[in-house]
């Protein structure tokens, strides 16, 4: 424990379904009835821009109503007790890391509380809705797209993530499936370099295998148990 001074958590869609987010993937690859090639990619936002702003439209309104879980108010606590290096790499792009107090917190994949100008590379906070084409607030043309990653797009901060897995201790995967890259590979760089790492997720994960120790059950349950006997070895 003496040893461990820096950690990085990443979390994935299995920390915010018990907030009531659905996952991304589901049987039949579709997400909440379209396919995910339509509503999540660069293409198919080409071909059905309205289709697109509307699914994250309702998204977005939906996120703003549902509320943090005790796995993110324990990863919150761990935030504002830890004094070492903390980051919280999180692959979702809700925000109740922050809304339950977490500070140390970088998405990866953008957030849906952002909009972003294709023409001016602008990013506003916004929770209202794209799909009437507003203007941007900096250069107020009429180009803005969710600020989310989507598939065959780069995640963000990508230097600064693997930066902190290089300096850290101990490696913590939340509530992912071990399917989605870059980030599933992260537990294998971590392994690289001899550092900690633990799973804890509803179920085995692709990914398990690679983990010095893997715990399945509900984040809400795993998470505060872990934090807790965490915090209390220090």
């Amino acid at each position: 424990m003496a040893e461990i001074r820096n950690i990085v958590v990443l979390t994935g869609a299995g920390i915010s379904a018990e907030s009531g987010i659905d996952t991304f993937r589901s049987e039949g690859g579709l997400w909440e009835q379209h396919k995910v090639e339509d509503v999540a990619t660069p293409e198919g936002f080409a071909r059905d821009p309205d289709l697109v702003l509307r699914f994250y439209d309702m998204r977005r309104e939906a996120i703003q109503t549902k509320q943090p879980n005790p796995a993110h108010e324990a990863l919150a606590r761990l935030d504002q007790q830890w004094d070492g290096d903390l980051l919280i790499v999180t692959q979702n792009v809700d925000d109740l890391h922050e809304r339950a107090g977490a500070r140390r917190v970088l998405h990866m994949h953008g957030t849906h509380l952002n909009a972003w100008c294709t023409a001016c590379d602008g990013k506003t906070p916004w929770t209202g809705t794209l799909a009437d084409r507003p203007p941007c607030p900096g250069c107020g043309t009429r180009a803005l797209r969710p600020d989310v990653v989507w598939f065959g797009e780069m995640p963000y901060e990508m230097e600064r993530i693997y930066a902190a897995i290089r300096r850290a201790h101990l490696f913590v995967s939340i509530g992912t499936s071990g399917a989605v890259y870059p980030a599933a590979g992260f537990v294998r760089d971590a392994r690289s370099l001899g550092i900690d790492t633990l799973e804890l997720n509803l179920e085995r994960s692709q990914g398990s295998g690679w983990f010095r120790e893997s715990r399945q059950g509900k984040a809400s349950a795993l998470v505060p148990e872990w934090v807790e006997e965490f915090l209390s070895r220090r």
